[in-house]
């Protein structure tokens, strides 16, 4: 019985946070009370050097800086500009509005990297423009649920920043190896549009004439463009070439959302206030639920989890290919049910030392994992960017509506998955180039 306490340890806590406990402190005492019971308090001593460890982790400051460079970013405007000329410059194109909000997705992931403050900028700002140029509901809220989600795999990305450090890999790597999965899934979502308009061209209106007022300004799309471009590419291009870490960069990319905030004219003393207090609230949940997955994680291999796991592997005389699948499914699943910051913290410490002694390629592993996570994002009954966006949406958009809208991306992901599956050169060729020069 005691062998398969870490089993029932592993339930218990993955129950209690399906019942609505908060999960850092679920983490927390599900770990205290087990550790306790079975292991002795003196076990606990080792915690605090733990813990230190996460505060000390230089990495994990890149977080935070995201944090607030998302948040700057969302109280600017620049997403609302660059969304309104985007969408003006590509109204003449059937299905233009469409084609817009996934372009405008994917670059304010590549310049935010926060999923909720872009599903509900864009659920504000287009939904209610799509729906009143004819496209059909289902096609305008998977759009815009979907194409939010793309900066949970399009670096700069949070979820990068914490798998690298609970996979104890380089994150630049894990950025690098992440361009070439986010720019497939743009372009396949690109190409879900276009399906649809042939198959389905009643749900995609065709040229949108706007008034004169509404027309666009070519300066005024230029400098929506060229700002966030900018922002990228100190970010990104930093990081690439070498120059910064991705926690200098981080650095970098906060001080640039202020300025570019302070050029639109948003940045006062209240604005800053208001996005540090923000930054603070995502920043603390993110910690408190890093250190209670430290200390599960902590209990859980003290009570032989991760040797109770190898062994099962073992028995079952189970390959490395595998196994990856066994855990990406488990994820998958699991995404139905609880975030993805709860996965990454419960999950990955557990599985990550047995890829690691099975010889897996870790950083391949951290890209499989960030776009299996994506999908957590958009599957029902707990998708937070569903949640998100009927957050927003008129109230005559259902909620079968936005489940129904969201199946054609979804099952574009699990491709995309089971290509970086099948062929993990897909992830590892940026950085080998990159390296080779």
């Amino acid at each position: 019985m005691t062998e398969w306490l870490p089993i029932i340890m592993f339930a218990s806590a993955f129950i209690l946070i399906l019942l609505g406990y908060p999960v850092a402190f679920t983490l927390g005492g599900v770990a205290l009370i087990f550790g306790a019971l079975t292991l002795g308090f003196d076990f606990f001593y080792a915690l605090p050097l733990r813990i230190y460890g996460i505060v000390n982790n230089y990495v994990l400051i890149a977080a935070p800086l995201f944090i607030f460079m998302g948040i700057t970013l969302e109280k600017s405007g620049l997403a609302e500009n660059l969304l309104k000329n985007m969408g003006r410059l590509m109204g003449r194109v059937k299905g233009g509005l469409a084609y817009a909000v996934i372009i405008v997705g994917a670059m304010l992931a590549a310049s935010t990297g926060i999923v909720g403050a872009t599903v509900v900028t864009m659920g504000l700002i287009s939904l209610p423009t799509m729906i009143k140029q004819n496209y059909r509901a289902e096609l305008a809220t998977g759009v815009i649920s979907s194409s939010g989600t793309l900066g949970q795999i399009i670096p700069p990305s949070v979820v990068l920043v914490l798998l690298g450090s609970v996979l104890n890999v380089s994150v630049g790597e894990l950025f690098l190896a992440a361009v070439a999965p986010g720019v497939g899934l743009v372009i396949l979502y690109l190409l879900v549009v276009f399906i649809i308009t042939l198959i389905k061209p009643d749900w995609v209106p065709g040229q949108v004439d706007y008034s004169e007022e509404e027309k666009m300004n070519v300066n005024n799309l230029l400098k929506s463009l060229i700002l966030p471009f900018l922002l990228i590419l100190a970010v990104l291009g930093s990081i690439f070439a070498g120059i910064a870490s991705p926690t200098e960069a981080a650095a970098v990319g906060a001080v640039g959302a202020i300025l570019l905030a302070w050029t639109q004219g948003k940045m006062s003393w209240k604005t800053l206030k208001s996005i540090g207090k923000e930054s603070t609230y995502l920043t603390s949940m993110v910690f408190m639920i890093f250190i209670g997955a430290t200390a599960f994680s902590l209990v859980f291999r003290g009570l032989g989890g991760d040797h109770l796991l190898t062994e099962l592997i073992l028995q079952k005389n189970m390959s490395p290919g595998s196994f990856v699948a066994l855990v990406m499914f488990l994820v998958f699943f699991a995404g139905f049910f609880i975030d993805f910051i709860e996965i990454v913290f419960i999950i990955v410490p557990v599985v990550a030392p047995i890829f690691k002694g099975l010889g897996i390629d870790l950083i391949w592993i951290g890209i499989l994992l960030a776009v299996n996570l994506q999908t957590s994002f958009l599957t029902p009954p707990f998708g937070f960017s569903l949640f998100y966006l009927k957050g927003v949406a008129p109230s005559y958009i259902s909620t079968a509506q936005l489940y129904r809208g969201i199946i054609p991306f979804v099952i574009v992901q699990i491709l995309v998955l089971g290509v970086l599956i099948a062929f993990p050169e897909t992830v590892s060729w940026l950085p080998d180039l990159i390296r080779a020069d």
